[in-house]
């Protein structure tokens, strides 16, 4: 990731686990609570199939459509700049990183097997596996029951405060307004 020389490096933050975990749910409350305390925030979530963020029939569809390899909409309000990959590799977190503006943290949803930090949601109920004793890049599992034998903190799943807290003094972060996360 290429930064200017006088902006500290963004801060890499992830949440990883299986569907239905409740990844997007946690990461809509952290990304509320973290900016509470003044951070700077971005997010980076990765699909697994298909998606669009566009609409047929739309200008800007239309223009894609017709080969533009990117369309940037703008109004006084946002502006969102879509890439066709038009059959090219997709590109690795760094590279999607790289285009994002400078913040102090960006939380990241999925790319679970990326050597990035991150927290794992696990709930049991579900039957899947647990993805922490063979990643050592997960630093931390949230879980709505307890858990023991691992060699990670285990954060109550629904103690947010908690998991903003943890995630403060994992990545060394220093909240902008007084309070603890």
């Amino acid at each position: 990731m290429t930064q200017a020389p006088h902006q500290p490096p963004m801060h890499i933050f992830g949440l990883a686990g299986w569907s239905g975990s409740g990844k997007t749910t946690l990461m809509v409350s952290l990304l509320s609570r973290l900016s509470a305390l003044g951070l700077t925030l971005s997010s980076l979530k990765h699909a697994h199939h298909h998606f669009d963020v566009d609409q047929p029939g739309k200008d800007s569809f239309r223009h894609r459509a017709a080969g533009a390899m990117e369309v940037m909409v703008a109004s006084a309000n946002r502006w969102a700049l879509m890439h066709e990959l038009r059959g090219a590799p997709e590109p690795d977190m760094e590279a999607l990183i790289s285009h994002m503006t400078p913040v102090d943290l960006v939380l990241v949803e999925g790319f679970k097997t990326h050597r990035h930090p991150k927290l794992e949601i696990h709930r049991p109920a579900l039957g899947q596996p647990l993805l922490a004793p063979q990643d050592r890049h997960i630093v931390a599992v949230a879980s709505d029951r307890p858990i023991s034998g691992l060699q990670v903190p285990v954060l109550d799943l629904d103690d947010v405060p908690a998991i903003a807290s943890f995630i403060v003094r994992h990545c060394d972060l220093v909240p902008r307004t007084r309070g603890v996360a």
